[in-house]
């Protein structure tokens, strides 16, 4: 019987984000893909549908949908635990529609505005023309998005402790060596914080001590 409620406690919490897991679904169809592919052809396939100047200048609808469907690194299990852990809780609390608002503004809004920035830069010479068919490809600005959101979900002075976390996740990377991917994780997490407009009325702010306090007894 404890199996069953385990089990039926499970199918309930995957239920309840059902875009995050179907999204989780077409990500071990691909990544399977990807490892059926011979090196040289993989590279091929993955520069077609990444966010790259080039790509972007030619059909930029459907590489900013092809990308968020493909994982770069070939690694599935790192973004099960990630999803669940952080896009299926927002999805729970935010419903699925504005769940995916926030997605969507943080992985089209910082591909372009990265990208943006990376064809600046080959413009004044800081970097070589051949970044315009760079690869950049996957789904960690909506997953930065996600989790900037989230802050909002946390009760004080939980929250700003959150936020100190993310923030450090996201900007220690660009001060040691940045990078233009670097540079769009730090905008989407940015892109998160601004859709407070979107949390308006989500119930109320989960406390970690009210849980603790809880599973005590």
């Amino acid at each position: 019987m404890r199996i069953f409620r385990g089990l039926s406690g499970v199918w309930g919490y995957v239920r309840g984000a059902p875009g995050t897991y179907v999204w989780l679904g077409i990500l071990f169809v691909t990544t399977v893909a990807l490892h059926l592919m011979s090196p040289g052809f993989e590279e091929h396939f993955l520069r077609r549908r990444s966010t790259n100047i080039h790509e972007l200048s030619r059909n930029p609808v459907r590489v900013l949908v092809a990308s968020a469907m493909w994982i770069e690194s070939g690694y599935w299990l790192p973004y099960a635990l990630l999803y669940t852990v952080f896009h299926a809780p927002a999805e729970r609390w935010l419903g699925t529609a504005r769940w995916l608002t926030v997605c969507a503004l943080a992985h089209v809004l910082a591909s372009l505005i990265s990208e943006g920035a990376l064809l600046e830069a080959i413009r004044r010479g800081m970097a070589p023309h051949s970044a315009v068919n760079t690869l950049d490809i996957g789904v960690s600005y909506a997953l930065a998005g996600v989790m900037a959101v989230l802050v909002y979900r946390i009760a004080a002075p939980w929250r700003y402790a959150y936020l100190l976390a993310v923030l450090a996740v996201f900007t220690l990377p660009p001060a040691a060596g940045p990078t233009f991917t670097d540079f769009g994780h730090l905008v989407a997490v940015l892109i998160g914080l601004a859709c407070y407009p979107l949390v308006r009325g989500r119930g109320k702010a989960w406390n970690p001590k009210e849980t603790l306090a809880g599973l005590r007894g």
